[in-house]
């Protein structure tokens, strides 16, 4: 997939440089800024910015559509983007990391998860119920995404596909996942899947 969209020219991931002695994949680095901290977080999730993420979305999706490496799906999703994996200039998002779960998939699917993440839908506890459906829309409408009628549906799915993982990743005896679960990320997302069904109907009027 990195070496299709190097041959296109987009800029928007890194280039894969081949392997190392120890068989590890190497990876181009992009320079910028990678938003962690909830305060560096708060400042990229603004309307332009989050339709910035919307529109380098599409930019991705675009050229995979039809492709071998997409089979009998729309595109090739990345299916976990965020802003720990988008990296930033000047409050702008210009690529994209971590494609370890890119495999085929439908638009919406990578538009719903941006959604939850960039507008960080239900988190923190106290976010103001009025800044979250301006930034779905943003995302929506930086995509340029036709059909948005199933759009919170597929939010809340990527919600409860999340915390659902965690617990059958514990159950399966995975280490990461136990990890996970130990620092609260089930309860976490559990209570951001009440908070996204609790203003449907707002995120919905919005869009």
């Amino acid at each position: 997939l990195l070496d299709q969209l190097a041959e296109r020219g987009w800029s928007g991931a890194p280039r894969h440089l081949g392997t190392d002695e120890h068989g590890r994949e190497v990876l181009s680095y992009v320079d910028g800024h990678v938003p962690l901290t909830p305060a560096e977080r708060a400042a990229v999730a603004t309307p332009g910015a989050v339709a910035a993420v919307g529109a380098l979305l599409r930019e991705l999706h675009d050229p995979t559509a039809g492709t071998a490496l997409a089979g009998d799906r729309e595109v090739v999703c990345h299916h976990d983007l965020s802003p720990r994996n988008t990296v930033y200039r000047a409050g702008r998002p210009v690529a994209f990391l971590d494609w370890d779960l890119a495999a085929p998939g439908d638009r919406i699917d990578d538009v719903a998860h941006c959604c939850w993440q960039f507008a960080e839908l239900g988190r923190p506890p106290e976010q103001d119920p009025a800044a979250a459906p301006r930034l779905v829309r943003a995302v929506a409408d930086g995509y340029g995404l036709a059909d948005r009628s199933r759009l919170v549906d597929r939010i809340l799915r990527w919600q409860e596909d999340s915390w659902r993982g965690i617990e059958a990743g514990v159950a399966a005896g995975d280490p990461r996942f136990a990890r996970l679960r130990d620092a609260g990320a089930v309860g976490h997302v559990q209570a951001e899947q009440r908070w996204t069904e609790a203003h449907r109907a707002t995120l919905e009027a919005a869009l």
